[in-house]
């Protein structure tokens, strides 16, 4: 009786193991940054998020942070994920607008959605889909949306800006879809890593800067520069970063591995957004009482004047590239639907 029972565990065993799944394949990613891990929440929060799906795939997802420059230079990530040079990369779509300006409208819009709205976008309206079929994919890249910031400054000063005039001819650092905003007001705008802005501005290749939060401003010190910081950031209600994969390696995960890196992207935007609303107010007190930093807001004629030129720069925008009209046209038919929503349930 007992040699019978053995042997039939022994059979159920057998049975089992050749009913199972194969076990899936370990992917081990090398992840590029676009943002050094010193820089709080937009460059902590790569850190975390390699450690998170390491941890929750239970090593089935192996990934490693790289610093900026360690791998490939911070604006280079997309083509080095494409080529696999790097497996994937921590970064923002707003990065590589030099391929197409389209990519913008995925990461920050002048005057746009909060982080609430541009996750209801992007995550259940299409967003997503639409960036990486027209976007990134024919750069054999795959992206998920991994990340957003709270409100953004609109600009670090070494004088008071009394009037808009005030800034023609400026050299500044500016991202984005903004920039183009800034040089139709006389300002002349160019991106530059966030690593390499404070010593722009202290040998003064440039002459004003924005960046982030203040939070992220505060640890890079432009306040010993620059003493005036002006609210609100029109120019990035909330900013978007993502997570670049290798389409390749993308299409060639399980399921389950896919799902593991969406829902940790997925925790990672609710996590920068709700802990960068809550430590900016800190740090903003900090910059205002303990560093002589001047705070400073747009009055609304001048916020009137940025609106107005946000909307000529749409529609040349809409002209130069056909993916940010598609876009745009994706992003005004789903606010239609969700500003029904917006007017009745929220304040005024």
């Amino acid at each position: 009786m007992k040699k019978f029972t053995k042997i039939a565990l022994a059979t159920v065993s057998a049975i089992g193991l050749m009913a199972a799944p194969a076990m899936a394949e370990k992917v081990r990613m090398k992840v590029a940054s676009s943002y050094p891990s010193s820089q709080p929440l937009i460059g902590s929060a790569g850190v975390e998020l390699t450690k998170t799906v390491t941890a929750i795939s239970g090593g089935d997802i192996e990934m490693r942070f790289f610093e900026p420059g360690a791998l490939v230079p911070a604006f280079e990530v997309l083509d080095a994920v494409g080529n696999g040079t790097a497996d994937a990369a921590w970064s923002n779509p707003g990065y590589h607008t030099s391929k197409d300006i389209a990519f913008a409208m995925f990461s920050a819009i002048p005057f746009g959605p909060g982080a609430g709205e541009y996750g209801a976008w992007m995550f259940y309206g299409g967003g997503q889909e639409l960036m990486n079929e027209k976007l990134y994919n024919t750069f054999n890249v795959h992206s998920e949306i991994c990340g957003v910031s709270p409100p953004e400054t609109s600009g670090w000063f070494r004088q008071e800006i009394k009037s808009l005039d005030d800034m023609k001819g400026m050299k500044m650092r500016f991202f984005g879809l903004g920039a183009r905003v800034m040089q139709k007001l006389g300002v002349d705008t160019q991106l530059l890593p966030g690593g390499e802005i404070y010593p722009a501005l202290e040998r003064g290749t440039i002459d004003a800067t924005e960046y982030s939060m203040p939070v992220v401003d505060e640890a890079a010190g432009f306040y010993q520069l620059a003493k005036f910081n002006y609210f609100p950031g029109w120019h990035q209600q909330s900013t978007l970063q993502d997570l670049l994969i290798n389409l390749d390696t993308w299409n060639g995960m399980t399921d389950n591995q896919r799902l593991t890196i969406r829902t940790a992207c997925r925790a990672t935007y609710t996590n920068m957004l709700t802990e960068g609303e809550a430590i900016n107010g800190a740090a903003l007190t900090r910059l205002r009482d303990e560093k002589g930093v001047n705070i400073r807001n747009w009055n609304a004629e001048q916020l009137a004047v940025y609106e107005e030129n946000w909307g000529i720069v749409v529609e040349e925008l809409k002209a130069e590239s056909e993916i940010f009209a598609e876009a745009w046209a994706a992003l005004q038919e789903f606010q239609t639907g969700y500003n029904v929503w917006k007017e009745n349930a929220y304040l005024k």
